[in-house]
């Protein structure tokens, strides 16, 4: 893979997927330089807030099944906690959406 984007912050983890000289984009603003010449990058939601051309590009992938989306659950927002609760005890595949 020539990169991977690392929300579920597994950092230095991910670097046997990586090919040599690929890209890791952190959610926690790690930067460092891996083996083979793995470079990260941090990014955070607020750079991309207003970018809608790149915003639909995503969208489009994702409706074209070019990336797709692991929801694994979703809550009401009064359940904040317990799906805070199922995060942090692990095993969890996709992501815990909290619904307002």
């Amino acid at each position: 893979m020539a990169g991977i984007a690392d929300g579920a912050l597994l950092n230095d983890r991910l670097v046997p997927a990586v090919r040599d000289g690929g890209r890791i984009s952190t959610a926690r603003f790690l930067t460092a330089e891996a083996e083979r010449g793995i470079t990260y990058r941090p990014a955070a939601v607020r750079e991309y807030a207003q970018e809608w051309e790149e915003l639909g590009r995503l969208r489009s992938q994702v409706d074209e099944g070019v990336l797709s989306l692991r929801l694994a659950r979703t809550y009401p927002a009064g359940e904040a906690a317990q799906a805070h609760r199922a995060l942090e005890a692990g095993g969890v595949r996709g992501r815990l959406v909290l619904e307002f």
